[in-house]
């Protein structure tokens, strides 16, 4: 279907880096700010749509400068084609370069912010989903000493959010310490999510996971470096806890190797991986054929990028976990409209047609920006 009225006029990138309430430390980087790009893509009719992606150099290898120039050949690329052909222009940004998945799926959030808007949808329906459940967000407690984890998890609990994310992924002693602490910390009946960032070894992993056991872990996710993925099923086989493929399964591709080998219990969807919406559908259509549950998390995206992942998450019954906290960490918000968080981690979706989020003018014309026409 060719829409002629429905062309790419012009692309707008910019670069955006919003400094984080304190720094968010992984296993593999500590992130002071939060640096993004907003892509805004307008048509001859008048639709605008908007993406973002936040690069992470560790996970997709892409950074700001990486994603400002790719996004450049991007935008050239599609000028004039049909935004609402999304097929048609992801299988056009593949043939043009490899990888580069995070600056990739700002522009299909763009893309499906246009086309749900042409349809006068929420993204949400649009995609064939229900606003019918409740999004509610873990909180993450960054690596850190035992004491500064165990602190920043009470002042978590205090805050009413019902499930906690503990950054892992040091030796074995360092990391159970680290959760002994926060146990003791905020007592037995809250729910612990656990994430290595691939920082064990295989039998470090197994060691861990199976002391772990009678501690309420609801899950540990990427518990050995993703190159060795095929010995995910070595660690599923012997974990009490369910494992959850992340950095390992980026795409449908990935997500189809997983299932054959039977390597984990769940799957991690970041939009940032997938290159966007339209491969992220693949990778649910698969677990639904497996049986298997998901996540949806993000990386340091805006309200703007977690909208988009939170209209996605609507999408399938499998989607049963949210990663959705790391807006709250920014010191600024730049987004109008969007997501709303409510007490408790409670993630209310908005109704307007598209995403129902723009970024603020004021804020877009102190950035950095180049212009595609």
């Amino acid at each position: 279907m060719t829409n002629h009225h429905c062309r790419i006029q012009q692309i707008e990138l910019y670069r955006s880096k919003i400094k984080l309430k304190e720094p968010f430390k992984i296993s593999l980087a500590t992130h002071e700010y939060a640096e993004n790009i907003y892509v805004i893509i307008r048509t001859f009719n008048g639709i605008t749509g908007y993406g973002e992606c936040s690069p992470s150099k560790v996970i997709q290898g892409e950074t700001l400068d990486t994603c400002f120039i790719v996004g450049q050949d991007i935008g050239n690329l599609l000028i004039g084609k049909d935004p609402l052909n999304i097929g048609e222009c992801i299988s056009a940004m593949d043939t043009l370069i490899y990888a580069n998945t995070s600056i990739k799926s700002a522009f299909d959030i763009a893309l499906h912010d246009i086309a749900s808007r042409h349809a006068g949808l929420p993204l949400y329906a649009y995609l064939g989903g229900r606003n019918d459940k409740n999004l509610i967000t873990d909180y993450t407690v960054s690596i850190d000493t035992p004491e500064k984890m165990a602190n920043d998890a009470v002042r978590i609990k205090d805050e009413g959010f019902p499930v906690i994310k503990i950054k892992l992924g040091e030796t074995e002693e360092k990391d159970i310490e680290r959760i002994i602490a926060i146990r003791q910390a905020v007592g037995s009946e809250t729910p612990l999510r656990i994430d290595a960032n691939q920082g064990w070894d295989i039998q470090s992993a197994i060691s861990i996971l199976s002391s772990l056991t009678d501690w309420n872990i609801q899950f540990c996710e990427e518990p050995i470096p993703r190159w060795n993925f095929t010995e995910l099923p070595a660690i599923k086989q012997h974990s009490p806890i369910p494992v959850m493929a992340d950095e390992s399964c980026f795409d449908h591709n990935d997500a189809k190797r997983l299932i054959n080998l039977n390597a984990c219990d769940y799957f991690n969807i970041k939009l940032g991986k997938s290159s966007g919406i339209f491969k992220a559908r693949k990778i649910i259509n698969l677990a639904v054929q497996a049986g298997i549950k998901m996540q949806v998390g993000g990386f340091l995206e805006s309200r703007l990028g977690f909208t988009a992942s939170a209209h996605f998450a609507l999408t399938s019954d499998q989607i049963v976990f949210y990663d959705f906290d790391t807006p709250l960490m920014f010191v600024e918000d730049p987004v109008i409209g969007g997501i709303t968080y409510l007490k408790n981690g409670v993630i209310k979706v908005p109704d307007e047609p598209g995403l129902g989020a723009v970024v603020d003018e004021k804020y877009l014309e102190t950035l950095d920006r180049v212009v595609v026409s």
